[in-house]
């Protein structure tokens, strides 16, 4: 029996996790090292980053504009155009009630209307980072606590969907929550499609890393 056949079929390995071992645990995220059983009953070890979930806002006015925010963003040295954000970083804490607090907090805003836009698998191959973009409207605004740190520099910045859409294209808009969120309003929109109501279930959601924290007081 050659290899390939002891491997099975394409697609139905299971890649069982050996052993797992944390290196480093910060304040947002935690790298593992994790021994993997690969195909053809080799190991590997993977590197992986532990996150917390994130939630993000594609808010529209009543003029149809998204409200953006230009952040200072410092990995990278530069400002971006992105969507209200934030981490899910409080134990049992609702991803609805948290995207609630994320616009107000960023752009002073309330919204009435609330769905489930899109969720995304931030970068799979070495974090389990994941985030849920809701769609909100219906905007009023509300009491917004004082900033602190980069979101004391927090300019907001309000454009039409298809000038958005354009940025995102043309490389303007670059951060990839708002990519994917202003790309999914897009095409949710030219094919008449249903969004999902705002307490979807969200099976991606990351718990490890804040449950971990938790465990340890």
């Amino acid at each position: 029996m050659n290899d390939h056949a002891a491997q099975g079929a394409p697609g139905t390995h299971e890649f069982k996790t050996l052993s797992s071992r944390v290196v480093y645990s910060g304040a947002i995220l935690a790298l593992r090292l994790d021994q993997v059983e690969m195909p053809g009953g080799r190991t590997a070890e993977r590197e992986v980053i532990e996150h917390h979930g994130a939630v993000a806002v594609v808010a529209l006015d009543e003029r149809d504009e998204v409200v953006l925010i230009d952040q200072y963003r410092h990995p990278i040295g530069r400002r971006l155009l992105e969507l209200p954000a934030g981490l899910l970083d409080e134990p049992g804490e609702d991803p609805l009630d948290a995207a609630r607090r994320e616009l107000a907090e960023e752009t002073g805003l309330a919204a009435r209307n609330w769905s489930v836009l899109v969720d995304v698998a931030l970068s799979p191959g070495f974090t389990d980072e994941a985030l849920r973009v809701y769609l909100a409207d219906g905007l009023t605004e509300t009491e917004r606590p004082e900033p602190e740190l980069e979101e004391a520099d927090i300019r907001i910045v309000r454009m039409p969907v298809e000038q958005a859409v354009r940025a995102a294209l043309s490389g303007e808009i670059v951060n990839a929550t708002a990519v994917a969120g202003i790309l999914a309003l897009s095409a949710a929109r030219a094919n008449d499609l249903p969004l999902r109501p705002a307490d979807a279930p969200w099976p991606g959601k990351p718990t490890r890393f804040l449950d971990r924290k938790a465990a340890q007081g």
